[in-house]
């Protein structure tokens, strides 16, 4: 023996060298699984090495890349075809799941595994029936929500819950003894023990919101489960408190243009209390001066502020029914903010000078104080435009009596050119919920539209579009408004949808806004006019926030931003932060290393935001349409069938309320499902079409699941 001793090797292998061991073995090994004990013998693994190798396997089987196999083997998730995604809703017979690199998954009831929202979880193709992708549950890789709403339903004196989604089946709750809970009340659980499908699940009850019989326990329930803020907290409320106590004071006006002399007033709703437009408007030798002042929300709310946070974490004001959930405090949203009648306001001004035809010559932004005239209301100026304004209203507006006839020539002008640019005119239906003083809905109306509201839009999209302009032309950073052409998939499914309808449309290799706007025009005197509108619409991308100028399909225009409601959504309080500074004369290399992060960040957070909100405020309302319907349970209505499915179809009233008329409920016979256009019984040919009228029945209504089912009158039927 030599004098020299050897060393010995006491170091474990590293997890990450594991990981690589790992994926080696099995992307060489010739079969599609490998016995996890042979795999770990392959990696040499040493008594001491065992718990690096596991938790190597672990993180890897987390990140979606190995999975484990009946037999307690490992094969790689790509060599199975399979894909890793997360699951973003469910509903009690199905749900969705978005795979990482961005494709919409439906996924049947059956083939779920008991996943939940937010679980992330391996996706494998499953053979589909409408031609959307469909896949199954392979495994749940990590776990997401545990929590879910539902209602209390005894049977045999023995509590469960019967989920709001995941299941149709009652859900076992393990009794823990500290909340209180009756049949029927409308609850929020938490799982506590996880099956393999959704009905094996186990749950505690956490809250109770009150009877599931009502719409405001249901909305409650409906703000939880979706993470909506209901309250601020002490610090938000502190700041808010102590800007509106330092009120608007005349050093503030300093360095801002004076505009109180001028004839600027607001419209909106009658209800309405967060004011943040008003409008001017003038005539000029060579067009109009179009000027749209708002509330610059941005002088208050300083970014990284406690009210800045919470403005970026809510995104928007939800709202829903007779309530609003406020992105800001009231103290400045209804208060120091809102463009209250002949009160001084600080204000962000856009002025736009437009030619007789309306095509903006110029623009020009500025730091004002404005003192409005009025606070308008649609239905009156609508009044006023139609000549029906009674002696009130007459001497209510008299202060801009000269101005309102100026404001509805130059809309009309807008209008002209938007025509001009073949702007798609779709139309969607609005309800109004007429809410008693017990906050029981009473009663559904359509949300009228007169021509008030449509002057206000055209100004608010002009401005919004002067403010995207600047930031192009500064090139600096900011957040637009984008809405992007329709993926070919789907103007591709719209052309055959039209043709299986019988409907004309445009050939064409690229579609274009004209393309839409001619379907529409062709089909907007005939009976399926709504059927082309729904057709259409479902095949637009949806708007949403993104910090590169990608221009709005929908509105034909290259420059588009969000900046007329800084009070209720954050994109605008953010782009007049971008703009104070461009106007204060910072450089762009300034501006470009302040706002670069914060626009992506700010987009990215506000699309997201904006999901939740319409989500919260669209189950809401199909709560209190439910509501509003168990009046009329038995009862005969007229409708138009608005959507058809493979197991029924949806029919709409005129109030805008919509039920299903589930296939079961059909005369007796074998239905074939032209998606989404009919569906046709074989032998003797009888249709139930988009567009289609038809006389209904209000057969059942659950207010706790916002859900409406019609049958077809008896009479109908026969006659079918």
């Amino acid at each position: 023996m030599s004098g020299k001793t050897k060393k010995k090797n006491t170091g474990a292998v590293s997890v990450e060298s594991y990981k690589h061991k790992i994926v080696t073995f099995l992307r060489t090994y010739n079969k599609k699984a490998m016995p996890i004990s042979e795999l770990e013998s392959k990696c040499r693994t040493k008594k001491s090495g065992h718990e690096n190798f596991a938790a190597a396997f672990d993180e890897l089987r987390t990140e979606g890349v190995v999975t484990v196999r009946k037999g307690m083997k490992a094969a790689l998730c790509s060599a199975l075809g399979l894909k890793v995604g997360e699951i973003t809703r469910l509903s009690r017979t199905f749900g969705f799941a978005v795979t990482d690199d961005g494709i919409e998954y439906f996924i049947p009831g059956k083939c779920m595994l008991g996943a939940m929202p937010h679980d992330r979880v391996l996706i494998a193709d499953i053979p589909s029936r409408s031609g959307e992708p469909e896949g199954e549950v392979q495994d749940i890789i990590s776990f997401g929500s545990s929590e879910l709403t539902g209602r209390i339903e005894f049977v045999d004196d023995t509590p469960y819950l019967v989920p709001d989604t995941a299941s149709k089946n009652h859900v076992i709750i393990v009794k823990d003894g500290n909340t209180k809970f009756s049949n029927g009340d409308k609850v929020l659980a938490e799982i506590v023990f996880r099956g393999r499908r959704h009905a094996e699940h186990k749950v505690r009850i956490v809250s109770v919101f009150g009877n599931s019989e009502l719409a405001a326990s249901c909305a409650q329930s409906i703000l939880c489960i979706h993470g909506a803020p209901t309250e601020f907290s002490a610090e938000v409320l502190k700041e808010a408190k102590k800007i509106s106590e330092g009120g608007v004071q005349e050093y503030n006006f300093n360095n801002r243009e004076d505009l109180r002399d001028m004839a600027i007033f607001t419209i909106d709703g009658a209800e309405s209390k967060d004011l943040d437009d008003a409008v001017s408007v003038e005539r000029t030798p060579k067009g109009y001066r179009l000027g749209v002042h708002i509330a610059d929300v941005s002088h208050y709310v300083k970014g990284n502020s406690a009210l800045d946070k919470e403005a970026l974490m809510r995104g928007t004001s939800i709202y829903y029914a007779d309530k609003v959930i406020p992105m800001l405090p009231k103290e400045l949203s209804n208060g120091i903010c809102s463009l209250n009648p002949d009160e001084d306001r600080l204000t962000l001004s856009a002025f736009m000078e437009l030619s007789k035809e309306g095509e903006m010559l110029s623009y020009r932004f500025c730091k004002s104080v404005i003192r409005s005239r009025v606070k308008g209301v649609y239905t009156e100026i609508n009044r006023i435009l139609e000549g029906s304004a009674d002696d009130a209203i007459k001497e209510k507006y008299a202060v801009v009596a000269e101005e309102i006839p100026l404001l509805n020539e130059l809309a009309d002008i807008l209008i002209a050119k938007k025509e001009r640019r073949h702007a798609p005119e779709l139309e969607t239906a609005e309800s109004k919920l007429i809410i008693n003083d017990e906050g029981v809905c009473v009663d559904v109306v359509p949300r009228e539209r007169g021509k008030a509201e449509r002057i206000i839009e055209e100004f608010m999209l002009t401005a919004n579009e002067a403010a995207a302009k600047l930031a192009r032309d500064k090139k600096v950073p900011f957040v637009y408004r984008v809405h992007e052409a329709p993926p070919e998939e789907k103007t591709a499914a719209l052309c055959e949808m039209l043709r299986k309808a019988g409907v004309a449309y445009p050939h064409f290799t690229e579609f274009k806004p004209a393309h839409a706007a001619e379907i529409l025009k062709n089909a907007r005197d005939t009976d399926k006019f709504e059927a082309v509108n729904m057709m259409v619409l479902r095949s637009m991308a949806k708007a949403k926030y993104s910090n590169e100028p990608l221009g709005h399909f929908g509105l034909v225009l290259n420059d588009y931003a969000h900046f007329t409601s800084p009070i209720r959504r954050y994109p605008d309080l953010a782009i007049h932060r971008m703009i104070t500074d461009i106007l204060a004369g910072y450089d762009n290399t300034w501006l470009t290393k302040r706002y670069s992060g914060f626009a992506a960040n700010a987009a990215e957070r506000s699309s997201s935001a904006e999901l939740r909100a319409v989500a919260i405020e669209r189950e809401c309302e199909d709560c209190y349409k439910a509501e509003y319907m168990k009046q009329h349970i038995g009862e005969s209505f007229t409708a138009k069938i608005s959507g058809v499915t493979e197991f029924g179809f949806y029919a709409e009233l005129p109030n805008t309320v919509e039920g299903l008329v589930h296939i079961r409920t059909l005369p007796e016979g074998e239905y074939d499902y032209s998606e989404p256009v009919s569906l046709t019984e074989k032998f003797s040919g009888v249709s139930y079409t988009l567009g289609q009228t038809v006389r209904v029945v209000c057969a059942a209504v659950n207010v706790s699941d916002g859900t409406i089912d019609f049958n077809l009158e008896d009479d109908e039927q026969e006659d079918i």
